[in-house]
C-alpha cells in the first residue's frame, strides 16, 4: 500500500470513570475505566475472557446501542466527541465477520463503507483493490461472498475497513479463525497501515506474540474494573508476568503439554471413502466443490484434527461430516455403532436421531443459539434426547461452572462476548453426550484458563469412549488431543492423512520440528 492509500490522521481516546452494563445484567461489562490512547498509538487491547474488551470496542466505534440496550456511567470520547458523533472516523473489524458481510460480492463488499463515507467514484475503486492486496484476499472482484471461507471472511472485514481509511483501526480478533500465513498477512497488513499513516490502532486479541512487535503500548483490563497492567509490551510482560499469567493472559511461550497417551482406537463410528464435500452458495443451483479425494475414520476414543488453509474446505467437511451437508461424491457412512438401526448416511437422519449421535459445534456460535437465556439454551438439546429434567439440569449446571458461564447463566446468548459464545456452543454440544462430536475451531476467542478447561472437557469426553473432530488452525490444540491429523488441500488436490507418532505429523505440517 502507498501513502494515499492509507489512513488519515489519527483519533485521539479518552475515558474517564467510563463503564457499562448490559441491559438485564447485574454485572458491569466495563467499569471504572481511566484511559487515554493518543493519535497515532497501536495499542494491544488484553484481558481475560469476558473482561469486556469487545464491549469497548463497539463502544469506541459508536455502535454498543441506546439506553434501551444497556447503561453507561462515565464519559468516553473519540476526538474529544461522543462515538455516536465520530463513526465515519472509525473502522471496526469484528470479531464475527459474518456480522458485517452485507453484499453478495467481495468487492462491493469492500467498497460499501466507502460509499456511505461519499468517497468520490474514482477513488473507491483503486481502494478496494489495495485492501484486498494488502490482506491477501486474491479473488475476482465479482466473488460471492457467500462462496467465502470464514478465514476468508475475516480477510474481506479487514480490507473493508482499511478502504475506509479510518483515524481509529479498531480489530477484534483479527486473526481468530486464519491460517498461519494469513495470520502473518493480516498481521503485516495492519502493521503497514500503522507505519505509513498516523492512523490510531487498538487490537483486541489474545495471543500477545502475534502483535508484540507492532505495537506500542500493551493495555490489560481487569475483569473486576478498571486497568490491571499497561505500558510497553516487553517491560509489562516481563515485570507483570505472574499477574497476567493469574489472568489468563497467553504470554509469549506459553504451551500446553499432552497428557493422553496415544489413544488404542476403538470401534469405528463414522467412515469417509474418497469423500468429496462442497455446498451449494445462494442464488446458484449446483454445489461447489470444496475438497475431494478425502479417506478417514473417526473411532471412539480417538480425536482427528482437521487442518489445512483458509478456503481448503475444513468447515464445508465439518458440516458434511456432521450429516447437515449431502456428500457431492464418494461414500459416508455410519457404523451401526452409531446409526443404532438407522440408515447408514447421517444426512438421511432426522434432528431428533441427529442430536443425540453427533454433536456439532458451527464455527460461528451464534448460528445455533435458539433460546433466550444461557440456561435454557444448555437444556434444549439434552431435553430433544428424552434425558428426564432432573438429569438435564444437573448438566447444565455442571457445564456452567466448568466452563465459567454460572454468572451467565439467565443472560442473553447473544449479548455474551466472542468467548464466552464459543464456550456456550461447546457446552451445547456436550449436554446431549453424543457418541461422536464435530467442532468448527472450538478453542477460538478463548484465554489461557479457558482454553485448558475446553481442552480438560474433549480429553475427559474422549476417556469415556466418544469420538471427536475437530476443525482447527490451533496448534496447541493438535499437540495435545490430537490421535490422527487430515490435512485438507482444497477441490484441486487431495486430502492428506497421517497417524500422530508423537509430534511428527504435526512437525511435517508446520515445517517445524518440536
Amino acid at each position: 500500500m502507498t501513502r494515499d492509500d492509507v489512513a488519515g490522521p489519527g483519533a485521539r481516546v479518552t475515558a474517564r470513570s467510563w463503564g457499562w452494563r448490559h441491559a438485564g445484567r447485574s454485572r458491569w461489562a466495563v467499569r471504572e475505566l481511566d484511559l487515554d490512547i493518543e493519535p497515532g498509538e497501536r495499542v494491544l487491547l488484553l484481558g481475560a475472557s469476558g473482561a469486556g474488551k469487545s464491549t469497548l470496542l463497539h463502544a469506541l466505534a459508536g455502535v454498543l446501542g441506546g439506553d434501551d440496550e444497556g447503561e453507561s456511567v462515565g464519559t468516553l470520547t473519540v476526538d474529544g466527541k461522543a462515538p455516536s458523533a465520530t463513526r465515519g472516523r472509525s473502522g471496526l473489524v469484528l470479531q464475527d465477520p459474518d456480522a458485517q458481510t452485507v453484499m453478495a460480492r467481495v468487492g462491493d463488499d469492500v467498497a460499501f463503507g466507502c460509499e456511505n463515507l461519499g468517497v468520490p467514484r474514482e477513488q473507491i475503486w483503486p481502494r478496494v483493490r489495495a485492501a484486498l492486496e494488502a490482506v491477501g484476499l486474491d479473488l475476482p472482484l465479482d466473488t460471492p461472498t457467500s462462496a467465502l471461507s470464514g478465514g476468508q471472511k475475516q480477510r474481506l472485514a479487514l480490507a473493508g475497513a482499511l478502504a475506509m481509511r479510518p483515524g481509529l483501526l479498531l480489530l477484534d480478533e483479527p486473526t481468530a479463525n486464519l491460517d498461519p500465513i494469513g495470520v502473518a498477512e493480516v498481521r503485516d497488513a495492519v502493521a503497514a497501515l500503522a507505519q505509513e499513516s498516523s492512523a490510531t490502532v487498538v487490537i483486541v486479541e489474545h495471543r500477545v506474540q502475534v502483535w508484540a512487535g507492532v505495537v506500542d503500548r500493551v493495555i490489560v483490563l481487569d475483569s473486576r474494573g478498571g486497568i490491571l497492567a499497561q505500558g510497553e509490551p516487553e517491560k509489562v510482560l516481563r515485570s507483570e508476568a505472574a499477574a497476567l499469567e493469574a489472568a489468563g493472559i497467553w504470554l509469549p511461550g506459553t504451551t500446553f503439554d499432552r497428557t493422553r497417551a496415544p489413544a488404542v482406537q476403538g470401534n469405528p463410528l463414522l467412515l469417509g471413502r474418497s469423500l468429496g464435500v462442497g455446498r451449494t452458495p445462494f442464488g446458484m443451483r449446483t454445489a461447489q466443490v470444496a475438497a475431494t479425494g478425502i479417506d478417514f475414520t473417526a473411532a471412539r476414543g480417538s480425536a482427528l484434527a482437521v487442518t489445512g488453509p483458509n478456503g481448503a474446505g475444513k468447515s464445508t467437511f465439518a458440516l458434511t461430516a456432521a450429516g447437515l451437508l449431502p456428500p457431492v461424491s464418494g461414500t459416508l457412512e455410519a457404523t451401526p455403532a452409531l446409526s443404532r438401526g438407522s440408515r447408514g448416511e447421517p444426512v438421511r437422519w432426522r434432528s431428533r436421531e441427529l442430536v443425540g449421535r453427533i454433536g456439532s459445534v458451527f464455527q460461528d456460535p451464534e448460528h445455533q443459539f435458539v433460546r433466550a437465556r444461557v440456561r435454557d439454551e444448555l437444556a434444549v438439546g439434552a431435553l430433544v434426547t428424552g434425558l428426564g429434567s432432573r438429569e438435564t439440569e444437573r448438566r447444565v449446571d455442571e457445564l456452567l461452572q466448568r466452563l465459567r458461564l454460572a454468572r451467565l447463566a439467565d443472560a442473553n446468548p447473544f449479548t455474551l462476548s466472542g468467548g464466552e459464545k464459543r464456550r456456550l456452543s461447546v457446552a451445547t454440544a456436550l449436554a446431549t453426550r453424543p457418541d461422536l462430536l464435530v467442532l468448527d475451531e472450538p478453542t477460538f476467542g478463548q484465554d489461557a484458563r479457558t482454553w485448558r478447561e475446553l481442552a480438560a472437557l474433549l480429553d475427559e469426553l474422549l476417556t469415556a469412549g466418544h469420538a471427536v473432530i475437530a476443525v482447527t488452525h490451533d496448534d496447541a490444540l493438535v499437540r495435545v488431543l490430537a490421535d490422527d491429523v487430515l490435512e485438507l488441500r482444497g477441490a484441486s488436490s487431495s486430502a492428506r492423512a497421517g497417524r500422530r507418532d508423537g509430534d511428527a505429523v504435526l512437525a511435517e505440517r508446520t515445517g517445524t520440528s518440536r
